[in-house]
Parts: structure tokens; sequence; C-alpha cells
């Protein structure tokens, strides 16, 4: 199982206690655009969009009448209360071909409070790729009250996601074994080649269970069903929320429909420069300064701690630890690492797991290994991991080899002696022998033209990290990336920091756009870079 880029409960945890300055390429502050707007596509040079050279889409989906209904249970939880209602919209199978066949994308909406105030509607990405925001909004929803209060609150699950034709690509048993039996740090010839054998039976279950949809699941073809939900719920800009994952779906929506750009935000912020080597590469030095930043904080030093923690997975390697009739691998105890990671306010759980790791007990590792895996108590495992995959290989064109992640991991074990060899095998075992092409190398976020897009980083984000904003903010354009600095801990920053919060829930009401570079921080007001 890979630490792949998601938002998920436990990963928002986190506490910050957070004040909050400006500074940076300066600028007075400016008012984001209102709930009205254009809706042509822009030719802000003289050239058509990339959405303009789309087809058309056909009145019998821009003219959909929808039909709210109360909402059904979600596969795990409680059924959402009867101010959330659901229903479907439908969407091209293939954008290219817009009078063929259609799938549904699910969606969740609690009105406005203040319907005199209403700005229009909000839409949220939590992230995965793979997370359904049918189930997450709901959940989440007391975090964006102050929100609520204006905006009606959607959530929507992506295509291949969930109730939208979601991707299924393995039974429980199989995922089970899977997780199990793989060594994810191949030693041995016979490890690499189980270790491929796995991600490309992995592939062919998806191609099998999923055929249809599979080639379709691009972030790009979402981003277009983004548009098409957009005018359905009568919006003439889109207002828009995105984290995570949710921060590559936004900019390629601002890329193909800067003018329908209303008010945006990214938090915790993809790379939109960098390739799946590079992202793996910045996941093993944003884990391994996350790590640092924890064991600092228990009052080890670093290098000591992450040798420390490397000795007991090598030893997990050799010997998984017996919990029941499973067992703690040292890819189990990985991901349980990781998963704390994310938020500060789980770093006492990750003291608790370590210490009876190095007793000898593995419960609490592969408990947290379970959260971030979908694994329920009775063995049932959710589909956000194969959705996940599927849409990441569906956008990227790459396809490292064996030989190629094997020559990475001196590289990776020096960036990080805890997390190194696991990413750079990953390089490989993603996407390999997967059924059908990537789209591209690198995702599009330039969007000249569009309205202002708050970029809010992390500086300890170990999923996404903190340069991945700046690099975000630049490829968006000047005047339109608005770069906002949390000094913290953890995978997101609005509703830990409440300097962020505040920030943002300016911009998304009030439509105040803060200056490029403000930095929240726990201490002084300063100026930001």
């Amino acid at each position: 199982m890979s630490i792949r880029v998601r938002m998920t409960v436990l990963a928002v945890t986190g506490l910050l206690v957070a004040g909050c300055t400006s500074g940076g390429n300066g600028g007075s502050t400016t008012a984001a655009p209102s709930a009205t707007g254009p809706t042509a596509p822009p030719t802000t040079d003289g050239k058509p969009s990339a959405a303009a050279t789309h087809p058309a889409l056909p009145v019998s989906l821009t003219g959909q009448r929808l039909d709210w209904k109360r909402c059904e249970a979600p596969s795990s939880g409680t059924r959402p209360g009867p101010e959330w209602r659901c229903t479907t919209v439908k969407v091209p199978l293939d954008h290219a071909k817009p009078e063929g066949a259609t799938i549904p994308v699910a969606l969740i909406r609690k009105k406005a409070d203040d319907e005199r105030a209403r700005i229009g509607s909000l839409l949220f990405n939590f992230g995965g790729p793979g997370a359904s925001g049918v189930e997450i909004l709901p959940q989440a929803a007391a975090e964006y009250a102050k929100l609520g209060e204006r905006y009606d609150l959607v959530g929507f699950d992506p295509r291949g996601v969930g109730r939208s034709a979601g991707v299924v690509c393995r039974d429980d048993a199989e995922q089970a074994a899977s997780e199990t039996s793989l060594d994810l740090t191949p030693d041995t010839a016979a490890e690499e080649a189980a270790y491929l054998a796995d991600n490309t039976a992995f592939g062919a279950g998806c191609a099998r269970r999923s055929a249809t949809v599979l080639p379709h699941t691009t972030t790009t073809a979402t981003a277009r069903d983004l548009d098409l939900v957009r005018q359905v719920l009568g919006d003439d800009r889109l207002h828009y929320f995105g984290m995570s994952y949710g921060t590559q779906l936004g900019g390629t929506y601002a890329h193909l429909y800067p003018s329908r750009v209303g008010r945006l935000v990214f938090d915790a912020v993809v790379d939109p420069t960098a390739d799946s080597t590079g992202h793996a590469r910045h996941q093993t030095i944003g884990f391994q300064r996350a790590l640092d930043n924890y064991l600092k904080s228990t009052g080890e030093a670093p290098k000591a701690g992450s040798e420390r923690i490397a000795r007991l997975l090598r030893k997990l390697d050799r010997e998984p630890l017996a919990v029941g009739d499973r067992r703690l691998t040292e890819g189990l105890a990985l991901t349980g690492i990781a998963v704390t990671l994310y938020g500060q306010a789980n770093w006492p759980l990750l003291t608790q797991a370590l210490q009876e790791a190095e007793r000898g007990r593995g419960d609490a590792l592969l408990a947290l290994a379970d959260a971030y895996n979908d694994r329920d108590a009775e063995g049932h495992y959710a589909t956000q991991s194969h959705s996940q995959r599927a849409i990441s290989c569906a956008d990227s064109s790459e396809r490292p080899t064996a030989a190629q992640a094997k020559a990475l991991v001196p590289e990776f074990r020096g960036l990080s002696p805890v997390f190194g060899t696991f990413l750079a095998w990953d390089t490989a075992g993603w996407c390999a022998n997967w059924p059908v092409k990537g789209e591209r190398k690198t995702p599009e976020a330039s969007a000249p033209g569009a309205a202002p897009i708050l970029v809010v980083g992390t500086t300890g984000d170990p999923a996404t990290p903190y340069e991945g904003a700046e690099k975000m903010a630049k490829e968006l354009g000047d005047g339109v990336g608005v770069l906002v600095t949390n000094e913290g801990e953890g995978h997101g920053a609005y509703g830990t920091s409440p300097c962020v919060t505040r920030t943002v829930d300016a911009y998304f009401l009030d439509g105040k756009v803060p200056a490029y570079g403000t930095t929240c921080s726990s201490g002084t007001a300063r100026s930001g870079a």
C-alpha cells in the first residue's frame, strides 16, 4: 500500500494555535469576484481555451433537472440527517463523445442556512484521489459550519469513486493476502518478482471488474464533470474547496475554465510540476521531515530516533509480529507510522504504537494501518485504494521499471532511512503494467485570466510538502495563485490553524484576498516571504 496523497478524518485531527501575518509580494487586499460572472470560455490571449476546443455538451446533459432525495446510509457510518439531500448528475463517459454513453456522478448537498445572503454552491474534494465527498462532507460538516451559513455545501464522488461508477479491483480476501504476503521493500529476486506480479494482477483485476470506466478516470475528465455539475446547480462560476489531491483537480479545472473560476481554495497542495518519481522524492523528504519534527517533540535526536525505527522495520521485515490470526509486517508498520504523521494530534498514538511494537506487540500499529487502508473490524475493505490507483495511473503517462526503481533506492534511503526504500520501490509498483495508458507526465495548472486562487501550504506537511504550494502558486500565474503559508505540522491547515481558517473564511464569505505570502504562525506577527 502506497503512502498516497489523501485527506481523511484521521489525517486532519491535528490542532494548532496560530497567528496570522501578511507579506511577500505585497499589494493591497482586493475583492474576489462575486458569485456571478461570464460563462463563455476565455480567449484572453486571442486563442481558444482547452474547454472551447472540446465538443459542446448536449442540452440533455446541461439542462438536467436534479431530483434531490433523502440520502441513503453510506457503506460505513450512519445515515446523514434530513438536512442533507442526495442526487446524481449524468456526465459523459467520454467527454470527447458527449452524445454517447453516460455515467452517474453522485452529489450530496446541505442548503445555505441564510438563503437571503446565499452566495452559491461550494463544492468540496477531500483528496485521495478516491475520497468520497458524499460520505466525508456530512461527517466533517461541523468544520465548515460558518461557510454553510451562506453557501450550499456540496460534496461529490468523482468518476471512478464510490457511487460514481466506482472502480473495484479486488475482493477482501485478495486485498488481505496482498497486504500480509508481499514485501514492499524487496530484497531478493523472488520478492521483486512477487511484488511486480501483484501490482500487475491488481491492474488486471481493475480491467476485469471495471473495464468500461477504467480508461476514463482522468482528473481532466473529472474537471469537465465538475463544470457540468456547476452548470446544472445553476452557478455562473465555480466556488470550490480542494484538499490534497483536490488541489490537483482544482488546478486542472482552473486551467480548462479560467473565466469560470469563482472563489477557489487549495489546501495541502500537490506540486503540479512533479512527475511520478518527483512526487515520490517529495514524499520521502516530507515524511522524514515530519518524523524528525515528531522525534524532536519527544526529546529524541532525529538521526538516532530514525535509526531506531528503521531497526524495528528491518526486524519486522525478517519476522513479522503475530497479532491474533494476523501479522504486522514491515509494510503495515510503515503505513501505521505514516498515518500518524498526517496530524500533530496523532503523535501520541505513534509513541504508544512504537513502544508496544518494540516490546513485541503489534496491535496498535496494525490498527493504525487498518484505519489508513479502510479495513473494518470484520475484515471488509473499502475501495478508495482501488479508485486511487485507477485515477493516478490514468493521469500519469509514466511507467517506471523495476530497474529504475531499484536505482533510486540509495538516493531515497539517504533522504529517509525509514521511508526511502519503500517509496523508491513504489515508483515501479504503483502503475506497473497498468492496462490503460496514462494521459500526461505532469498535470496542467496555468490559468491566465482566472480570479485569485488561495494556495495554502503547511511547512510540516508530510504527504504534500510545502514546496508544492509554492510551485502551484507560481504555475497558476501572476495575479492568480495567492500563496498562504502555515507554519505548523500536518496534512492540511483549515480547521487546525485558526489563522488559516479565518483567512479562508474571509475569502469565501467576503471576497477578501490576502496579500501574497501571508504567513500564519504560532509566534508573533512577521512578514512573509
